[in-house]
């Protein structure tokens, strides 16, 4: 039987099919044989939080409202530690975390040690433009040495295209032919790509032009199980 002393809030909906992928993902990754050995969750998922690229870029709200009141939430419902299933939106959790007493999973941070991990020295992003221009993923990288390719202007447009067409319910094999010619790209540059985006990782689950692929959500649900299977008192 597994402890309850630490209780698993996600804050999702950025989107909703991201969410109940991370959900599977936590269900894969945890040790069970049975029904009760399991982890608990609480996840909210609200898809109105504002668009993250968009408030990042300067064509729409800021998401931080929103996000500190998914957070105060969890947190209220009894969640001990939170995540945050969206790359982009880890951009504005220094906000959100002054509003909660709860520690939040950093998913950047958590994949640029998986990165360092495999040993990885150069390594392709593949995220929103909002995730690019902000330089999290890239600052994380750079702590550790690493060096990061992103994509040119033309296939970070497809990126883009790939990420919001699963966003808008694209059957996801067409959503896997305008990101190939990113994938043939960055195999020409890199041995490994960031799936930096919560919905990327569902497009690249089949063979990806050689490319080892660092799957962000993956990485946060083993996070999840990790602190979720330990005693409240332990850091």
């Amino acid at each position: 039987m597994i402890s309850r002393a630490q209780l698993a809030g996600i804050a999702g909906g950025m989107g909703p099919l991201a969410t109940i992928e991370l959900m599977r993902l936590v269900m894969e990754e945890t040790p069970a044989t049975c029904d009760q050995e399991h982890i608990p969750l609480l996840v909210y998922s609200n898809p109105q939080i504002p668009d993250r690229t968009k408030a990042i870029l300067g064509e729409g709200p800021s998401p931080v409202k929103a996000l500190v009141e998914s957070a105060q939430l969890l947190e209220k419902a009894g969640a001990t530690f939170l995540a945050f299933p969206c790359n982009t939106a880890h951009y504005f959790l220094p906000e959100v975390e002054v509003r909660v007493s709860v520690p939040i999973i950093d998913m950047i941070e958590e994949t640029a040690i998986e990165v360092e991990k495999a040993g990885v020295a150069k390594i392709g992003i593949l995220a929103t433009d909002g995730t690019i221009k902000t330089g999290i993923y890239q600052r994380a990288l750079k702590r550790r040495g690493i060096e990061a390719e992103i994509p040119d202007e033309k296939r970070q447009l497809a990126v883009m295209e790939a990420i919001y067409g699963v966003k808008a319910g694209y059957d996801l094999k067409d959503a896997e032919r305008i990101l190939e010619p990113v994938l043939i790209y960055m195999s020409e540059r890199v041995d490994a790509v960031i799936a930096g985006c919560t919905e990327l990782p569902m497009l690249l689950r089949g063979p990806a032009h050689g490319l080892v692929v660092i799957d962000t959500l993956r990485v946060l649900a083993r996070r999840i199980v990790e602190r979720a299977l330990r005693p409240e008192d332990t850091e």
